[in-house]
């Protein structure tokens, strides 16, 4: 939060008349009549809007000149002040101008008006002006350097609001030593928004013969370069304000040697290394700001007792540490801000004695323990606790006596406990934050509901319980009633909420409750008009009736529910809608044309339905699309495709869709994520797909496309998400995937692809997930001869495809995401998904086999790495450097002809959870340190030439005997008790894999004995007219002597005569 200390303009003026106030008095009745004259001709030459006018308004010549209103006069009634500040002026002021004719004039005032014009550089001519103010006039352009004529200013205001005129103030190059070459008097120089554009040296070299200078302000005016330590030489500098300026500098520690400093601001100054300690500790300081410097260091220190310290900002800055308990030291402390911070450890309880304190705000840092109690700072205002870990429960003794409250925000942290009723009697509270806590229990009812101004009711995301007091749905202020995602129960009638006359937004999504929408044709114009209304999982049966109504609603969420039917034409008419969620219903039709769709409406969501048919509504400008999990089938109409002007998000998977991929869909400038998968898209991929330039993710698994993938990937590619497992496509890689240099999740598993190992893939160095599995590769996996190394890649999956050879162990030396961050103890790889905004948020998921079963993984975790080459010709031993993976969650290994012995290394993979080291041809005896992997709840050693003792260890003796069977002398629990020989095929074993090319001569010979019995029988029957005959005769007669009730009868068919069998009557 940013708050403003004081007022440039307010503190300029009260020092102009403190610099008069001893000589100078007002004169009734005197008025010369040159003053006079040149006073009048000043209105005539000014415009001004006379309705807002209060000064130029009320000069008449009745009055005296030296009584009107902003007018100034000596004893000889000479002008000596002017004070034209707000008076709506507006227009140019020139040279001509008879302000210039003033000779005597001492304060001019003419700030907060709107000249629109260059200052003129007649200014120069009031040589005994000793105060001038033009602040927030409207002048633009350069700043004369005849303004160094005035050698007698004192106070000097030229603050500038550059973005409410385009073009700034300037002072440029060598322009602002000249300007304040005279200025030997000058005790307060304000400059803001004023372009100045000068390096440090400069600009501090500048200053530095204003040896009087007091007050110094030169916020947002391009400054840069290092804070010079030369500044320390203006001794008397007790206001420094210097913030917005990209100074890219350390702070000196002089700046503890200015011994009248009252205000430091240097906020937004990109300021960097650690800020001086001693600084805090100056003995006069009371405001210091020094926020929004995101790479300035520090802590705080022990402050000294009765500290004069009223402000202390270093919010969104990297400050750390603990809160000193001697904060309690800073008796005239009112504000504290040091959000977005570092800072963590306990708040201490010394802070309830900050009786002064109007602003606390510590949200987004790392403290932790109870809240202390604040009920002695009665002016608080503001309380910002936010986005720490916070414990403890919330009791009356923290809020009572804070009658001055206005907002409370304890959101996001792990507070419990009940919360009390007393919070909602603070008379003057009108945000209540709670959210994404662990409170519980239930809500009472609260009293003093006729005098509360409560705005915002943030309750969401804990665990409160019973039912919804009716007291908040008295609370006739509110805008904002949040209560979503908590264990609330009841059935509540929606009609509660015609009460709430002011209310904007509303959700009650995630409870126990049954919603009643019964309501009477009478009151449905008696709601409140809403923006925003979520009902998600609130076991509603139909639409909402009073929605009908509701024309200012932009966000509507529904999901979740029971509804059932059609969704009803008037919810595509709602004028404002920008944002329906229906997903997790029972909706079976789209009802109406897609003209009649609101035009804002941006995203629908109405994915997980049972929605049937051509796909029919597409609202004319969405952003987000979601129909996946439904019915809709046929195939996308060309008429559709062209309201997908703006889509960015568009997902149709898991439908019955078929058809080729329009070639239209490819025409979408904005188009990120394409999700058509599990569907029944056939023919080839659209070139134009690949070479997109904007998508992000194409999704296009589980269909029937078939052909290459398009060699056509561009230059510009942008995608992360590559999907094509579970087709039918041919072929090799296409080389020009190497230009998709942000691909991080590659599936191809599950197709016809024939290739070697894509060694040329290895440039794609963010690759996290590459799955190549159940395809026609082969060969050997290594790459001796590529530079590029895959250092991000968590989830690697080769196996069922033909590739051959020993593991190359020096290509897995620079698989880095496979291994624990020694300081971290979490694997270095990153999070696999892709966010875009908050409204998307696409989670890639994959198929793996793990502890022995194919599983599809949703949110693939940045902890989650795994490598599976099973069921491929891979032999030798494994790899010293695999046994290296300490990240390695899954390994599967199986079906291959691996050798030799499992190595005592296997004891590094203190993560892994599923080993399949199944048929292969691996000796010796188990490692005992595989005994050792705590998190392993899947083995399977079976079909090797494994023999000795399993060794003891929870893991191994939980997993069953199957798991390590057809090995040759392996014995111990789960197995028997004693050696025994191993099951094999002809003396030896043989793996599963192995198997499947050994001739069992016993089943062929078998087989070949029943083709030949039945071609004996059959081949006659089909192919020997007179043996079917024969042979049908000989069974009729059969038939006939078992079953006595039949009978052999001649029926005539056409020409011939038939012999038939029919039963007896």
């Amino acid at each position: 939060m940013k708050i403003q200390t004081f007022s440039c303009l307010s503190i300029t003026t009260i020092c102009c008349f403190l610099c008069l106030f001893h000589f100078i008095f007002v004169v009734s009745g005197l008025c010369p009549e040159d003053q006079r004259f040149l006073l009048l001709k000043l209105k005539r030459n000014l415009k001004f809007k006379p309705e807002n006018s209060i000064k130029l308004v009320s000069w008449h010549q009745s009055i005296a000149c030296c009584e009107w209103s902003g007018v100034t006069c000596d004893k000889e009634g000479h002008v000596i002040g002017l004070d034209l500040s707000g008076d709506s002026i507006y227009g140019g002021l020139d040279n001509s101008s008879s302000l210039f004719s003033f000779q005597n004039l001492q304060l001019l005032n003419m700030a907060n008006n709107n000249f629109n014009s260059e200052i003129p550089s007649g200014f120069s001519k009031l040589k005994n002006l000793t105060c001038l103010n033009l602040s927030y006039a409207g002048f633009v352009g350069h700043i004369p350097i005849d303004f160094s004529h005035m050698t007698r200013l004192v106070t000097l205001d030229i603050s500038s609001l550059s973005y409410s005129t385009g073009q700034p103030l300037k002072l440029e190059n060598l322009e602002l030593q000249k300007f304040v070459q005279n200025f030997t008097m000058i005790r307060q120089l304000y400059m803001d928004g004023v372009s100045i554009t000068a390096q440090g040296e400069e600009w501090s070299n500048a200053l530095l013969p204003l040896l009087s200078l007091e007050e110094l302000s030169m916020s947002n005016c391009n400054l840069s370069g290092l804070l010079h330590s030369l500044l320390a030489g203006l001794k008397n500098l007790s206001v420094i304000r210097l913030d917005q300026n990209n100074l890219s500098s350390t702070v000196p520690e002089t700046f503890a040697d200015f011994q009248n400093l009252i205000t430091l601001n240097l906020s937004s100054c990109s300021l960097t290394g650690i800020f001086p300690e001693k600084i805090f500790q100056v003995a006069t300081l009371v405001d210091i700001d020094i926020s929004f410097n995101n790479d300035l260091y520090g802590s705080l220190p022990e402050f000294p007792p009765n500290g004069p310290l009223r402000t202390l900002i270093v919010s969104h800055t990297r400050f750390s540490g603990e809160l000193p308990a001697s904060i309690s030291n800073l008796r005239q402390l009112s504000i504290l801000d040091l959000s977005n911070c570092h800072f963590n450890r306990t708040l201490p309880s010394s802070m309830s004695t900050l009786t002064e304190l109007t602003h606390l705000h510590l949200s987004f840092n790392y403290f932790t323990g109870p809240i202390p109690p604040l009920n002695m700072s009665k002016s608080l205002k503001y309380i910002d606790l936010s986005h720490n870990h916070l414990t403890g429960s919330i009791t009356s003794v923290h809020l009572e006596d804070l009658r001055k409250l206005v907002q409370i925000d304890l959101q996001d942290n792990f507070l419990d406990g009940t919360i009390p009723s007393s919070i909602f009697s603070l008379p003057l509270l009108r945000i209540i934050q709670l959210s994404n806590n662990k409170f519980q229990g239930q809500l009472h009812e609260f009293s003093n509901i006729s005098f509360s101004i409560l705005e915002i009711l943030d309750l969401s995301s804990n665990n409160l319980e019973e039912f919804i007091p009716l007291s908040i749905f008295h609370l006739t202020s509110l805008n904002v009633l949040q209560l979503s995602s908590n264990k609330l129960k009841g059935t509540l009638k929606l009609d509660v909420i015609q009460s709430l006359a002011n209310l904007t937004a509303l959700d009650l999504s995630y409870n126990n409750l049954s919603i009643d929408t019964t309501i009477t044709e009478a009151s449905l114009y008696s709601f409140p008009m809403m923006r925003r209304v979520k009902l998600a999982s609130c076991n509603l049966m139909e639409f909402p009736g009073f929605l009908r109504n509701q024309s200012q609603i932009n966000t509507l969420d529904l999901s979740n529910n029971n509804i059932q039917g059609s969704i009803p034409v008037w919810i595509w008419q709602l004028d404002s809608l920008v944002h329906l969620n229906l997903s997790y219903n029972l909706l079976s039709n789209l009802e109406g044309p897609m003209h009649n769709t609101s035009s804002t409406l941006k995203v629908l969501d109405i994915h997980s339905n049972q929605l049937q048919g051509k796909l029919s509504i597409i609202p004319p400008h969405a952003t987000y699309l979601d129909y996946s999990s439904n019915n809709l089938s046929s195939t996308i109409p060309s008429d559709v495709v062209t309201y997908l002007s703006s889509v960015i998000f568009l997902s149709l998977s898991k439908n019955k869709i078929s058809g080729t991929i329009p070639q239209s869909l490819c025409n979408k400038p904005n188009l990120l994520v394409l999700d058509v998968s599990n569907n029944y898209f056939n023919g080839t991929i659209p070139e134009c797909l690949t070479q997109s330039k904007t998508l992000v993710v194409l999704n296009l698994k589980h269909n029937k496309l078939n052909g290459k993938i398009p060699d056509t990937f561009l230059a510009s590619c942008a995608l992360r998400t590559l999907d094509l497992n579970g087709n039918s496509l041919e072929g090799p890689i296409p080389h020009s995937m190497v230009n998709c240099t942000s691909l991080e999740v590659l599936h191809l598993g599950n197709n016809h692809l024939e290739d070697g190992f894509p060694c040329f893939l290895k440039t794609l160095s963010r690759l996290s997930v590459m799955v190549l599995r159940g395809n026609k590769f082969h060969g050997p996996v290594g790459c001796p001869h590529t530079n590029g190394t895959w250092h991000m890649l968590q989830i690697i999956d080769l196996a069922l495809n033909n590739f051959s050879g020993l593991l190359p162990g020096k290509c897995l030396k620079t698989l880095d995401a496979m291994m624990l961050d020694e300081d971290q103890n979490v694997p270095k790889s990153n999070h696999i998904g892709n966010a875009f905004d908050d409204i998307i948020d696409y989670q890639d998921s994959v198929t793996l086999t793990c502890k022995g079963i194919q599983m599809e993984f949703f949110k693939i975790l940045p902890v989650y790495t795994s490598i599976d080459f099973s069921s491929n010709n891979f032999e030798g031993p494994i790899p010293e450097e695999l046994l290296n993976f300490t990240g390695l969650h899954v390994l599967n290994l199986s079906h291959n002809a691996f050798t030799g012995q499992i190595s005592s290394s296997i004891g590094n993979l203190k993560q892994l959870e599923s080993l399949d080291l199944s048929s292969n041809y691996f000796d010796g005896e188990i490692p005992k340190e595989l005994a050792s992997l705590s998190f392993l709840s899947y083995l399977n050693l079976s079909f090797n030439h494994l023999v000795g003792r399993i060794p003891t260890g929870t893991q191994l003796q939980s997993f069953e005997a199957r798991f390590f069977e057809g090995n040759d002398g392996l014995y111990g629990s789960p197995l028997s008790e004693s050696p025994s020989q191993g099951d094999g095929v002809h003396g030896k074993i043989l793996p599963p894999h192995s198997r499947e090319h050994v001739v069992d001569w016993n089943i062929v010979s078998a087989e070949l004995g029943l083709v030949f019995g039945l071609g004996v029988i059959i081949g006659p029957l089909l192919f020997w007219k007179q043996w079917r005959q024969w042979y049908w005769k000989h069974v009729d007669f059969i038939l006939c002597r078992i079953f006595p009730q039949l009978n052999l009868v001649y029926e005539r068919r056409g020409e011939h005569s038939y012999q038939v069998l029919r039963w007896r009557h």
